[in-house]
């Protein structure tokens, strides 16, 4: 502890708080590839999906790709052999 360090200015835990929070959500964004709404687009697409073909929750991937300087929605499903309609 200096002699001087009074005169610091000190900054208040809420502010602390939001940039640790900031550093945290960044690295979970980046660890998971993806923007926060994939999930719910998945669970939308299959919906959606399910009205016309019986699939199984694990049929529809929805992936967020590099494409040089664009990102590039890559969607795939999984159709089963004998497209039966659910409706």
């Amino acid at each position: 502890m200096g002699m001087f360090d009074f005169l610091k200015a000190k900054k208040n835990t809420a502010s602390i708080a939001k940039d640790r929070l900031r550093i945290i959500i960044a690295q979970e964004r980046s660890t998971h590839g993806g923007p926060d709404y994939l999930p719910l687009l998945r669970r939308e697409l299959l919906e959606v999906i399910r009205k016309y073909v019986n699939v199984d929750v694990d049929a529809v991937k929805v992936d967020l790709v590099k494409d040089g300087e664009h990102d590039v929605l890559d969607i795939s499903v999984s159709l089963p052999e004998g497209r039966a309609a659910t409706a």
